[in-house]
């Protein structure tokens, strides 16, 4: 069944999520200029991208790379940024670097290594930005590098001449209670901050936060949100 997009629906879910981005940010004594909302749009169609476009928004956060190449030819004229959230299987490595503006989510050196390679044979001047995934909770499960082995890893990512590496991401477990969640994002925050003064240079970004969690995250210190329950709806069937 075709997913039926609400233009409205969507426009007035970014809005919304703008001014709880605004209060959040001058709670925290800061400015929402510095924190960009990047709409999570895995599972939605192309229809529902573009109308979060024409919404304003700019960023945009795929979890696939098979999803959204099925996506992008109906995208190509849109002057925006495409992540890669989800997890990325190092086979599909050169093909992510070729589709994305970042990489989200890289917890491993053999991944960065095959988005260096790749980014190398595309002829790239610019450097591919990635972010480096880190396990804020000791669930062996979830995806993410160790945060006692993300120093190690960022000091040899940062030597790849063909990947720039813009900070830190992580993804909390999902509470209820989002004072619960605090701990985690400023687990992250403190990790960044160690991790910059080791290897010698900032560390800027810290994705994290989702719909239900942001604000938590903003006064914490993100410079990037991923939300897309609150901006899309509920997500659509695979």
């Amino acid at each position: 069944m075709e997913q039926v997009v609400d233009q409205v629906q969507i426009r007035a879910g970014i809005l919304r999520v703008r001014e709880r981005i605004a209060v959040a940010a001058r709670k925290a004594g800061r400015s929402s200029e510095e924190i960009t909302l990047i709409g999570i749009s895995k599972t939605q169609p192309a229809e529902a991208i573009r109308a979060a476009y024409e919404g304003g928004l700019r960023h945009f956060g795929e979890n696939r790379v098979q999803e959204w190449e099925g996506k992008r030819g109906g995208l190509g004229d849109l002057q925006a940024s495409w992540h890669l959230v989800g997890h990325l299987q190092s086979n599909k490595a050169g093909r992510a670097a070729g589709l994305f503006h970042s990489v989200d989510s890289v917890d491993d050196f053999a991944l960065a290594q095959r988005l260096d390679r790749a980014r190398d044979g595309q002829n790239v001047d610019r450097r591919l930005r990635v972010l480096l995934e880190v396990r804020v909770e000791q669930e062996e499960s979830k995806s993410g590098a160790k945060a006692e082995e993300a120093a190690a890893l960022v000091e040899k990512v940062v030597a790849l001449p063909h990947l720039e590496l813009a900070g830190l991401m992580c993804i909390p477990p999902f509470l209820e209670d989002t004072e619960k969640v605090r701990p985690y994002f400023s687990r992250l925050r403190e990790l960044r901050d160690s991790l910059a003064r080791k290897i010698g240079r900032e560390l800027p970004v810290l994705s994290m936060g989702m719909s239900h969690d942001f604000e938590v995250a903003i006064e914490e210190g993100a410079t990037e949100v991923r939300v897309g329950t609150a901006i899309f709806g509920s997500r659509a069937a695979k």
